[in-house]
């Protein structure tokens, strides 16, 4: 997998401003990475309502209302899941579009669950969309900026 091309945090805010819309994000292998490179961003408040880190399963479940059914059919990294989670935070935000993301960012991984695999969300008034990036074993550091760089991409092409 190559790396999406960088989008602009600033330009992902600017995007929801114009759409009048906030955004929330819904992070596990990335533990806030999302939210905190749109906060980077001075001015970010107007644009991102809040955050969920739901790095364990208990979490997802508590903060998210991922379904327990949904987690034993599926497992914590699948697109089932990151699509309760992006529909989750949607609905536990005053935002107009959530991105949500679970994965392996490593090291370690399974045959059926590799190193890299991560599963996008995205909800919003349209409903919600899902996807799997297959980053590869390319360690923890790279796999988690990858995603990062994609969860702002697809940010950026739900609000364009």
């Amino acid at each position: 997998m190559t790396d999406p091309a960088p989008v602009d945090p600033a330009d992902v805010l600017e995007l929801a401003r114009r759409r009048g819309v906030m955004i929330a994000t819904a992070e596990s292998c990335t533990g806030g990475l999302i939210a905190g490179r749109l906060t980077d961003v001075p001015g970010s408040s107007d644009a991102v309502d809040r955050g969920f880190v739901t790095y364990s399963n208990a979490a997802k479940i508590e903060m998210l209302g991922i379904r327990p059914e949904t987690l034993t059919v599926h497992g914590a990294v699948s697109e089932e899941i990151a699509a309760e989670m992006a529909a989750g935070a949607l609905a536990r935000s005053q935002a107009g579009v959530a991105v949500a993301v679970t994965g392996i960012a490593g090291p370690g991984g399974s045959e059926h669950k590799p190193e890299g695999r991560v599963c996008f969300g995205i909800a919003d008034a349209q409903g919600v969309r899902t996807e799997t990036v297959e980053f590869g074993p390319r360690g923890r550091d790279a796999v988690r900026a990858a995603t990062v760089r994609h969860a702002l991409a697809l940010l950026s092409a739900a609000l364009s």
